[in-house]
Parts: C-alpha cells; sequence; structure tokens
C-alpha cells in the first residue's frame, strides 16, 4: 500500500490553510518556506464571510480570530465631501451566517503558522528552503529547492505552489508569461493609534478612484477607547510624474506623501492627523498579474497569489487563497490524490477567479467612485440624484456574487468539505 504526500511550496496564508485541509482530509503534507524566521508582517486585510466559513470549518472560531482583528460591521464609500455615496452593514449584521473580519495581516499568519506546527507537527514547515523548480513523472514531482545547507530535492505525489506573485511554480509553468503589471497607482499603507468612527468597525472608502483612503480598525478598542486603524492611502500617478521602482514594499518617511491627502479633512475624520500619528509607513504599488489559462500542469498546482495574484481593490485576495485551498481539498476527497484532482480544482477556480482579477484591475467595488466622479466630480447634494440606491445596490450585489460571497448562495451553500471528509484509501502498490 502506498502513502500519498504532497509538497506545498510557500509558508503564507494560502499555504497555511492548504497545509490544515490536507491534514484535515489525511493527506501529509510539508511546507517549504524561504523566510528562515517567520515574524508577523504587513498591515490590515479583510476576511470576508467565504472565507470566514471555510476556517470556522477547520476549527478557528471567532475565539481565535478575536485575537488578530475583529468582526466588520460596516462598508462604505464617501465622497469627496465627505458625505456618504453608499453604506451598509457587513457579516453577521447583513444577515451572513459567518461574520466578515478585519485583521492585522502578521498576527493572522503567525496564528495560521502556530496551527500547522500543533496539528502537523514541528517539522512541518521547513524554513529557510525555497522551492527553485520542480520535475514530474506520471507518478510523482520532486521539487528543488536551495538552503542554508545547500541545494536539496524531495519527491511527493502533487506539488502545491503558493509562493506568493513572484512564484517559481509559476514561473516554470509559463516561462514566457508577462511581467508583473501595473496601472500607475501607488500606496502607501501604515497603522494609527486612534478612535475608532462610524459604527466603531467599519470599513471606509474616501476620495476617487484616482485620489483616495481606505480605513479601517484591525483591533477591538482598549481601555482608553482606541483601536489598531489600518489605513490605505491610494494615488493614480499622472503620465508625466516618475516613479523610481526601487522595491515592491519599502518604508518611507510618511512627509514624502502625506501631502496628497491633506484636503481630507471632515468634522467626523482628519485624514491628515491620522496618516501623521503612524510611527512608519509603507510604500508599494498595485500590482497583480495578467491570468493565466490553466493553474495546473500534471501533478503541480498553483494557489493563492501565485495562481492569481491581484489588486486589494475587492478586499479578497487573502479570501481567495483560503478557499482555493479548501477547494483543492474538496477534490482531492472527490477525486483521491491525482491529477485529476488538480484539474477538478482547475476546472472550479481557474476561470471565474481570472475574471475577478481583471474585474478589480478595473476598480472593483470602488468602481462606485469611478461613476460618481464622472457624473459629479466627487462633490453632491443628493447622492441618490447622482447614482440611485437600487443601481449602487445592484453593482456591489454584483461583485459580491463575481468574488463568492453573494448572500443568499453562500448562506444556501453546504459545506466545502462535509464533517469528517477524508481522500479516498490509496490503491495497492
Amino acid at each position: 500500500m502506498t502513502h500519498p504526500r504532497a509538497l506545498i511550496a510557500g509558508g503564507g496564508i494560502g499555504g497555511l490553510v492548504t497545509a490544515l485541509t490536507l491534514h484535515q482530509i489525511g493527506l501529509p503534507c510539508t511546507v517549504f518556506e524561504s523566510v528562515r524566521d517567520p515574524k508577523p508582517l504587513g498591515v490590515g486585510i479583510n476576511l470576508q464571510p467565504n472565507a470566514v466559513r471555510e476556517l470556522f470549518d477547520l476549527g478557528i472560531g471567532a475565539d481565535r480570530l478575536d485575537t488578530v482583528g475583529l468582526p466588520a460591521r460596516e462598508w462604505a464609500l464617501v465622497g469627496l465631501n465627505g458625505a456618504d455615496i453608499h453604506a451598509e452593514p457587513r457579516g453577521l449584521e447583513a444577515g451572513y451566517h459567518w461574520p466578515q473580519y478585519a485583521v492585522h495581516r502578521g498576527r493572522f499568519h503567525m496564528m495560521l503558522y502556530q496551527e500547522v506546527l500543533a496539528r502537523l507537527g514541528p517539522d512541518a514547515i521547513r524554513t529557510g528552503c525555497r522551492v527553485t523548480g520542480y520535475d514530474q513523472t506520471g507518478k510523482d514531482v520532486t521539487v528543488r529547492g536551495e538552503s542554508a545547507n545547500g541545494p536539496f530535492t524531495e519527491t511527493a505525489d502533487l506539488l502545491i505552489g503558493a509562493e506568493g506573485i513572484h512564484s517559481a511554480t509559476r514561473a516554470q509553468m509559463f516561462p514566457d508569461q508577462p511581467p508583473i503589471h501595473w496601472g500607475g497607482a501607488l500606496m502607501w499603507r501604515g497603522t494609527t493609534r486612534a478612535r475608532p468612527i462610524r459604527t466603531g468597525s467599519s470599513f471606509v472608502g474616501l476620495g476617487t478612484h484616482r485620489h483616495r483612503m481606505v480605513i479601517y480598525p484591525i483591533s477591538h478598542p482598549d481601555a482608553e477607547g482606541l483601536a489598531e486603524i489600518n489605513w490605505i492611502a491610494e494615488r493614480t500617478l499622472d503620465a508625466g510624474e516618475d516613479w523610481r521602482k526601487t522595491g515592491w514594499f519599502r518604508e518611507v518617511p510618511i512627509d514624502s506623501f502625506a501631502h496628497h491627502f491633506d484636503p481630507f479633512r471632515y468634522d467626523w475624520l482628519d485624514v491628515p492627523a491620522l496618516i501623521r500619528g503612524a510611527s512608519r509607513a509603507f510604500e508599494n504599488p498595485m500590482i497583480d498579474r495578467d491570468p493565466i489559462p490553466t493553474w495546473v500542469q500534471g501533478r503541480v498546482a498553483l494557489l493563492g497569489d501565485a495562481a492569481h495574484a491581484m489588486y486589494p481593490t475587492g478586499s479578497n485576495g487573502a479570501s481567495q487563497a483560503v478557499v482555493d485551498a479548501r477547494s483543492l481539498g474538496a477534490c482531492l476527497v472527490a477525486h483521491g490524490v491525482t491529477p485529476a484532482a488538480l484539474r477538478a480544482y482547475d476546472d472550479r477556480l481557474c476561470g471565474p477567479v481570472s475574471k475577478l482579477v481583471l474585474r478589480n484591475r478595473g476598480a472593483g467595488p470602488f468602481g462606485l467612485l469611478n461613476i460618481v466622479d464622472e457624473r459629479c466630480g466627487g462633490h453632491f447634494d443628493d447622492i441618490d440624484a447622482v447614482i440611485p440606491p437600487q443601481e449602487r445596490t445592484a453593482f456591489l450585489a454584483d461583485y459580491k456574487a463575481a468574488a463568492g460571497f453573494a448572500i443568499e448562495a453562500l448562506n444556501a451553500a453546504p459545506p466545502t468539505l462535509p464533517t469528517g471528509a477524508r481522500i479516498p484509501p490509496a490503491p495497492p502498490s
């Protein structure tokens, strides 16, 4: 009797949720992570209800998620005049069976990391090991990699490439892929201790599609009523402006960009003060990759940003990585540890998510800001006269459906992996 096994390249959110899912369905796996000593890096991300559902089914419930973030209560877009364009409840308050969470990416990542070590054992993640390529036969796949101890190889039944936007697995699968795509927008990210606005847990997009802020808390308030407020300042450069591409994610002085947002002052929010209240800020371009025709080659599959790096305009990059992992697990349960399972996974997700990548490139749900800007320049007395409520609701409902968290469909959907689901026994060798 053979004992199937999988290898995972990349120990980010997608790779770790994949490891937890494979463990849940009875498929041993090893994660190769290039970073020697993972740390809680990054700022805020959102976990949509479709991803939170999957985390709950993995045994990671609200008690755990509350230690790294808090449930979102509202999603709102605000015009240049500080008045609402559209606001709606989110998560449980919207009627979902699962909450939406705003979390600190690094703390959430490290929670998953520790969970993998606790469930799979201390040898499940090999840090300081970077996968550089693979070779496969009809029966197995061998990864090639580099570590502090020199080159290494390892053979298993499947390889899951989850190394992010710079994935070596994807590069081998598509050696002629276009370079990383940048559409001209820069983002500056930071967090500031401040008093939460509106509901106390609101996601607020403010400004225009070319010049905006995104603001939401990623911690519960402390005894003084202050929370860790995540903010993203975004600006699309004009054709004549130069940006020296010195790094994809680098720390920069706050004064180097804060002045672009000085006009964003309102009686309910002082954006310049929020930005300047941060201790540090990071600059990175808004980037993605062009969709590819398949995420699978034989016994190798891509997952997360390696498969579908997308603009963060829909707040669903991490959520989709979670859904990828769970969908892959369901296909393995249905088809066994075989290339057929990977093909089923590809058939289920590659086409729809590729369309979502392009939709997010076109501003995603922030497309409402484009419409308002075109119709009134972002200033209005009566938003309903600019864009009626029915048009706003329909626009966002269309996006939720495309992103997999339309409320009626999600609430009615059966679990991706039923309780107790396991991979079928391996055939005799």
